[in-house]
């Protein structure tokens, strides 16, 4: 009756945060193929692990277990990518939609993912849990196991590095419209 019960509160604490695990290994990876692998490989850990979780909300610990499997995985297979970034480094909505508009919206969120995907991992987490999954500064510390004011410092950073980016892509396709 004992596993039973564990599994129950698993179940219930765990597995509402599919799509935000599914969502952050994508992210981190850069392949649904290898983050729908890498999330099996978390849930795993995490119920193993489960007699660690001291109740309360089950996300952000399990986006913990999601993340540190991510970059244990990477630093395995893709030891470029996991590597710790360097510091110094560094719509309104319209009634009748218009296919040029529809077009150039579309180019503008391949343009944005595409630049996501060459931020370093430190950074593109930040961004995915704040802006795509809104967690709170708060929440993401306690995901990626750092201070707030770390997180506060990687989310301005990486909100400058995705700007200048995404700043002369911009450009050059304003002036190929002209």
């Amino acid at each position: 009756m004992q596993d039973h019960d564990r599994r129950v509160r698993f179940e219930q604490a765990v597995l509402p945060h599919l799509d935000a695990a599914f969502n952050l290994a994508r992210w981190l990876t850069g392949n649904e193929h290898d983050a729908e692998d890498l999330v099996q490989e978390a849930y795993l850990r995490a119920f193993r692990f489960f007699d660690r979780f001291h109740g309360g909300d089950g996300r952000p610990w399990l986006l913990r277990v999601v993340r540190n499997t991510c970059y244990t995985w990477l630093r395995q297979h893709r030891p470029h990518q996991a590597t710790s970034f360097d510091e110094e480094i560094h719509s309104g909505t319209d009634a009748s939609p218009d296919p040029e508009k529809l077009l150039m919206q579309k180019s503008t969120r391949q343009m944005l993912h595409d630049t996501l995907e060459e931020l370093p991992p430190e950074f593109r987490e930040v961004l995915v849990l704040r802006e795509l999954e809104g967690y709170s500064y708060k929440e993401i510390a306690a995901v990626v196991g750092v201070p707030v004011g770390t997180v506060m410092s990687r989310l301005a950073r990486a909100r400058g590095r995705l700007q200048q980016c995404l700043a002369p892509r911009l450009n050059k396709e304003l002036e190929g419209d002209l």
